[in-house]
């Protein structure tokens, strides 16, 4: 009888063991794959680096050790975990940019497919900066502060807009021609270079900023989801040119439950895409003296846009066409369908007051459950960016 007491405690006591493991295991993101609920799901899903060998989980904190990991293994399944401030302008890397080539080079962080790159804690940083993800599938980003670069010889374009506009290259994420990727719970940010400290040149702000981040190139099976953007101009593009027709068919991608802070416009700009936009949370001014509002979502040359469940809380906009408007050619025109969303407190009513838009028509062939609007703005505020997710 003792023996069986014995046995019968030690057999509690692993199980109570085995289960505080398994629990503890569950609650670190690191290993977490796409959830249902976005295009990130289809296509077999996307797993990122969630079976990767112990040898192949890597903890860095400077460029040489990032870049190195990302190298090793080729396309095996890898977890790169960043902790701290990876500056590619440090002395680890060379210093600072010497130009716009010499950036264009050292500024670049290519993402192999069957990768999670994801940072520990809530400081994980990465700044001068662009993350790849191009030809390549299966990658994964989570909870990192990617302060968006800033192009070190900006140019002047005379042709652009009515008095011309300084153009600048280099986004904090770009993904192209790459399938199945899931950007979550970071914080896209120009902080703290913002506009209003940029030199002028020519009467116009000398803007060193691209985009925050984009997706073009016919990629496929993304979702955007949970994070910030903050204080940017031009934010997500979706489909980079109305030349390049081949993208029809192609960029089907998610933005939900993203907060979007002092973004003046792009969010998303989309191009021929299949792009499902659901319980985002858009905050804006039109009179601010920096990243003053201009639009929100922009269905452009053949975008299919479906739009659930937004919340649009922007000073000084009085009606649809404030946060949704085609910003390119009026003779090329995009779809969009708009359910339950909200500007200022009222139904945003976009078929009465936004009618030079077709309805988009498509199907969603992922399961998914859109915060109702009423709840969005206390929601998605204290959910989303880093620090929100468990990274042991």
């Amino acid at each position: 009888m003792f023996y069986r007491q014995k046995l019968a405690q030690r057999m509690l006591a692993a199980s109570l063991i085995t289960a505080s493991m398994t629990a503890a295991f569950a609650a670190d993101a690191t290993r977490e794959t796409a959830p249902a609920g976005g295009w990130a799901s289809q296509n077999g899903g996307t797993t990122g680096g969630s079976t990767a060998a112990t040898a192949d989980v890597y903890l860095v904190s400077t460029p040489t050790a990032l870049l190195a990991a990302l190298s090793n293994a080729g396309s095996r399944a890898k977890i790169v975990r960043i902790s701290g401030t990876i500056d590619m302008t440090s002395s680890d890397n060379g210093g600072a940019f010497t130009s716009h080539s010499d950036q264009n080079v050292r500024s670049k962080i290519a993402v192999p497919s069957n990768t999670t790159i994801i940072g520990v804690g809530s400081n994980a940083t990465i700044k001068n900066a662009t993350i790849n993800i191009d030809s390549v599938s299966n990658v994964i980003v989570r909870n990192l502060t990617i302060i968006n670069p800033c192009d070190v010889a900006p140019v002047w374009d005379p042709d652009d807009g009515d008095t011309g506009n300084w153009n600048s290259e280099f986004d904090g994420l770009v993904v192209s021609n790459s399938k199945n990727v899931w950007i979550d719970h970071n914080v896209f940010t120009d902080k703290p270079l913002t506009d209003d400290k940029l030199e002028k040149g020519n009467g116009k702000i000398k803007q060193c900023h691209d985009g925050a981040l984009d997706v073009k190139k016919g990629s496929d099976y993304v979702t955007i989801s949970y994070n910030v953007f903050d204080s940017h101009e031009k934010n997500n593009l979706i489909g980079h040119s109305d030349s390049n027709t081949s993208d029809d068919g192609h960029l089907t991608v998610t933005f939900n439950h993203n907060y979007f802070t002092n973004v003046a416009e792009r969010a998303p700009r989309v191009r021929f895409g299949k792009v499902h936009v659901y319980s985002n949370y858009f905050v804006g001014d039109r009179s601010a003296s920096v990243y003053a509002y201009q639009y929100s979502i922009g269905p452009a040359y053949k975008a299919k846009i479906i739009s659930e469940q937004n919340v649009f809380n922007v000073t000084g906009a009085t009606t649809c066409a404030h946060v949704i408007k085609n910003p390119g050619s009026s003779s090329k025109t995009g779809a969009i369908t708009d359910t339950g969303s909200l500007l200022n407190g009222s139904a945003l009513n976009l078929a009465s007051n936004c009618t030079n838009f077709s309805q988009a028509s498509w199907t969603i062939p992922y399961k998914y459950t859109p915060t109702s609007a009423s709840n969005v703005a206390t929601t998605v505020p204290a959910n989303a960016g880093v620090g929100k997710i468990t990274v042991n």
